[in-house]
């Protein structure tokens, strides 16, 4: 059995070296959110349709899926910085490729390579955790995850000109080229964090049960929503696959000396509750996400507005400032306020915020709105979830902690993504293969029954916890 190697205790260290990480996120949430308002114009130069348009923003997240627990339990192991400077090695040839990219495969590709940015998040936490006194981890922390968000703000609002003025390849290019840069900066200013101490080897066939498990699903979840979709009998194969997986998971993690997931970790309710909302929250986030830019770009002699790429980002950008605030407060607002007061005070304006988008979704500034609100929303209540969960675990296991809920996340935007595009392509008319308004406004109806259901489960974890 291997043994790591024993270093010295972590070096405290300034907020220079959390600023050059904070800017690494920053170019990483860049590269993230490009294709967000420019997948109305990818879709035209490529030719493909909404469910296809879809397919290229979830590659990130399904490769991410299967990335973040790995990354956060070899950076729990071996240190965050050794494995998040590799990790962006390969983010980088994906940024690159998708740069170059001539068709959607290849683009795609590219995608699937910048999901490992996912894992980012969870290592970036292990190193403000190791490297900053207990006070200030919180508010580092949030100041990542913010950056993290700020990025999308800045892809938001840039992917639109560079795009027209150049092409969409330097869409992915000018963002990557700022995280290998940066990559080197962190390098060279953060110091090592020590590996942990253990007498066992890396759980190899934990991580593979559920890197599979997570694939799986998320393959499923793209294909079964597709355009096509799938029969019921492949989804049905689809599922047992996924079960099986996950049982294979638990069964080698409950007789593992050294398991990659803590089972035990995993049943604290602070960890199981918060896995349980997040999913919930995102999944109707990720849905407002998909079909407000896919609204604002429907052609305007109907009910649309022809807006460009430039203009959805513009269109786009409150929302993501206000992500941004969200995610530097969230877990502020949960420790003055309280978890719950929080989670319920986003749930309900989520589902205030979609209801009345049904009807009112006729107007650029009523979907301006509804998306900063949502994003508020979403961004309070998430970040709120992880900070506190992250403090309920041992500092050996923040890595894996906080990837699973950053899987949580991911999963929860990609099905709601997915479950929009197949609102919107049932809806779409025969003759001009544009969604119809109804099927807009049946998004939006579905997204709030979602948010809406989040009281519920907050209902539903109270009583468990109290009897707990």
């Amino acid at each position: 059995m291997s043994q790591a190697v024993v270093s010295p205790p972590p070096v405290r260290i300034g907020w220079l070296s959390i600023g050059a990480l904070g800017i690494l996120a920053l170019a990483l949430g860049t590269l993230q959110t490009v294709v967000d308002p420019a997948l109305p114009l990818l879709q035209r130069e490529l030719g493909v349709s909404s469910g296809e348009g879809a397919l290229v923003s979830n590659a990130v997240l399904i490769t991410g899926a299967a990335v973040a627990p790995v990354a956060g339990k070899l950076g729990d192991r071996y240190g965050g910085k050794r494995v998040l400077v590799r990790l962006m090695a390969v983010v980088s040839a994906g940024g690159l490729l998708a740069g170059l990219a001539p068709n959607l495969p290849v683009l795609l590709l590219g995608q699937v390579l910048q999901g490992a940015m996912v894992g980012a998040l969870p290592l970036s936490f292990i190193l403000v955790r190791k490297h900053l006194p207990a006070g200030e981890s919180q508010l580092g922390m949030g100041l990542v995850m913010a950056l993290f968000t700020g990025g999308g703000m800045v892809g938001t609002l840039t992917a639109g000109p560079i795009a027209e003025a150049f092409s969409w390849h330097w869409m992915f290019a000018l963002p990557t080229i700022v995280i290998i840069a940066m990559t080197l900066l962190v390098a060279r200013l953060m110091p090592h964090d020590p590996p942990v101490e253990s007498e066992y080897g890396i759980d190899w066939p934990g991580v593979a049960l559920l890197s599979g498990t997570l694939l799986a699903f998320m393959l499923g979840l793209v294909r079964a929503t597709g355009d096509e979709g799938l029969p019921p009998l492949a989804i049905g194969a689809l599922a047992v696959v996924v079960a099986a997986l996950a049982t294979g998971w638990v069964a080698v993690e409950r007789r593992a000396a050294s398991p990659m997931v803590d089972l035990r970790m995993l049943a604290k309710p602070a960890m199981w509750h918060a896995c349980m909302l997040t999913i919930v929250i995102t999944t109707g986030f990720g849905m407002v996400s998909f079909l407000v830019p896919q609204l604002l770009g429907v052609p305007g002699d109907g009910y649309g507005f022809g807006a460009d790429t430039t203009d959805i980002g513009l269109f786009l950008l409150p929302g993501a400032i206000a992500g941004a605030v969200s995610d530097s407060v969230g877990g502020i607002a949960a420790r003055r306020f309280g978890l719950r007061v929080v989670l319920i005070a986003g749930a309900v304006v989520m589902a205030a915020t979609m209801t009345a988008l049904i009807s009112l979704h006729t107007a650029e500034w009523q979907l301006v709105l509804a998306k900063a609100l949502a994003a508020m929303a979403a961004g309070a209540g998430t970040t709120a979830l992880l900070t506190s969960a992250t403090t309920a675990v041992e500092t050996k296991d923040t890595g894996i902690a906080t990837s699973l809920l950053v899987v949580t996340r991911v999963i929860g935007i990609a099905l709601g993504v997915q479950i929009a595009a197949a609102i919107l392509d049932a809806g779409a008319d025969s003759k001009t293969g544009l969604p119809s308004e109804s099927a807009f406004a049946t998004g939006f109806a579905v997204a709030g029954v979602v948010a809406a259901l989040s009281l519920l489960v907050v209902r539903i974890t109270k009583k468990k916890g109290a009897q707990a």
